[in-house]
């Protein structure tokens, strides 16, 4: 038997990959072979079309399950399989969590050279409608008529959706305004190879009870029409337009209009008084968010104490280091966010105590450990999934902190930051490679781990976000 493209074949689960999918190991005519198979749980007999057979690593479809796991559960979204947004909604919750503490623990060993103790999978209450933000991409079908959806994986197509089981229950009443909008007034969806039509994205979120709607377009469109819509079905939201002309991913341009209000709204969590608005970088879920941030202001606060805040968003951690530390220093890339958060430093009190930058990491880490000189200081640090940059980690290295606290989206960049910041991993000529002299007992001039722990921001999918405490030197 030899494995080939759209061949049938069959074998058992042996584990997770770090996307979510089954992994299933054979043997062919002496070869042997390791096939990804989406939609598996360890331990089950499934049968699996060989999609893509590339060297010794398959790419499968599930056919058939032969023997399903008592793990397994039925998903509850019909276009499971068919969207990329979930990946784990067949598997019983439980099962979720320990995936995600062993992705933790495999992507540090095997990609940082560490080895350490992870604690279970810290979740919130809810594991359906827990986003408060939504990204949803606009566009035709083949027919010609304006659809709203979510892409397949590892593609552009858009898979239709009028509702999300991940999202909150004003998901629904928001796509079918837009799409009654755009039909009413004539207006089409964009489409990514022709590059005609308008309308290329609907982006939302929540704020307190308050809603933050932006169209994105191709062009300058009208939105009177829409606002009439969202006056029946939304007591307290304000509308953007935002004219995206370019041809890559990103999904918002430069160009913003303000609609309908102010297009910004306060809310409160954590004790801290915050503005958000469209491009301001909050995390998804608002339970996890605060079990997560109280974790950090544990970690990291201390009356001695200078808090040095990396990436700080629109300054709501900052603000809450602020608050138990001698003073906190924040630095953002994206104005409005920086906006945002001198906003925050007036309402709570803070302007004193919480100073906000505004520039890349890379470029103005150096004026704050200036300004920080002499102090005790902590760093913290929420860097984008590509993780730092390494002058970042190097600054971090140099700056004497006693304390640095990292939360990360991404497990495999953690890792490598990490294992920079550990000395598991070192720079030899421009790239990264594996330490042959680390001993975690001797290094120090490096960090060690006092703990990790994963946070189930992302229910029902592969994602997780991870807290990490460094202490520098010797561990007592």
């Amino acid at each position: 038997m030899t494995i080939e493209k759209n061949g049938i074949y069959r074998g058992v689960v042996a584990s997770l990959g770090s996307e979510g999918e089954g992994v299933v190991n054979l043997i062919s005519e002496g070869a042997r072979f390791t096939a990804f198979v989406p939609g598996c749980i360890p331990g089950e007999e499934v049968d699996f079309a060989a999609l893509k057979v590339k060297g010794g690593v398959v790419y499968g479809k599930l056919i058939n399950l032969v023997s399903p796991s008592p793990s397994r559960t039925e998903p509850v979204c019909p276009v499971y399989g068919r969207c990329g947004g979930c990946q784990l909604q067949h598997m019983e919750y439980s099962r979720q969590l320990e995936f995600k503490r062993d992705l933790v623990k495999n992507c540090l060993k095997k990609l940082g050279g560490i080895e350490a103790n992870v604690n279970e999978t810290e979740h919130g209450e809810m594991q359906y409608g827990y986003r408060n933000k939504l990204a949803l991409p606009v566009g035709i079908n083949e027919r010609g008529e304006n659809v709203v959806g979510v892409y397949a994986p590892r593609s552009h197509r858009i898979v239709p959706v009028t509702n999300c089981a991940l999202q909150q229950e004003w998901c629904e009443r928001l796509i079918v305004a837009l799409l009654s909008f755009m039909n009413d007034e004539h207006i089409a969806g964009y489409d990514e190879k022709t590059r005609r039509g308008a309308v290329r994205h609907i982006v939302a979120r929540k704020v307190g009870e308050n809603l933050i709607i932006t169209v994105v377009s191709a062009r300058t469109i009208k939105l009177e029409k829409f606002a009439e819509k969202l006056d029946g079905l939304f007591p307290s939201y304000t509308l953007l337009l935002n004219v995206n002309a370019g041809e890559g991913n990103a999904i918002l341009g430069k160009e913003w209009h303000i609609c309908r209000g102010k297009g910004t709204f306060e809310s409160e969590d954590c004790g801290i008084r915050f503005s958000a608005g469209a491009n301001t970088f909050l995390q998804v879920n608002d339970g996890v968010r605060t079990i997560l941030y109280e974790a950090v202001k544990r970690e990291a606060c201390s009356p001695k104490a200078a808090a040095i805040d990396l990436y700080s968003g629109g300054g709501m951690l900052t603000a809450m280091l602020a608050k138990g530390c001698r003073a906190a220093y924040g630095i953002e890339i994206v104005p409005e966010a920086v906006e945002c958060a001198n906003e925050l430093a007036k309402k709570n009190g803070l302007s004193d105590r919480m100073h906000n930058l505004c520039g890349a990491v890379e470029d103005r880490i150096d004026e704050v450990l200036a300004a920080t000189s002499g102090c005790e200081r902590v760093i913290v640090c929420d860097p984008p999934r590509k993780g730092m940059e390494r002058s970042v980690v190097r600054e971090i290295l140099k700056s004497g902190a006693k304390k640095v606290v990292l939360v990360s989206c991404n497990p495999a960049t953690l890792a490598r930051d990490l294992g920079l910041l550990c000395g598991s991993l070192v720079e030899d000529d421009g790239k990264i490679i594996k330490n042959p002299a680390y001993m975690p007992e001797r290094m120090p001039d490096f960090y060690n781990i006092v703990s990790v722990t994963p946070f189930d921001m992302f229910p029902q999918t592969k994602h997780v976000e991870t807290l990490v405490c460094l202490k520098r030197g010797r561990l007592k």
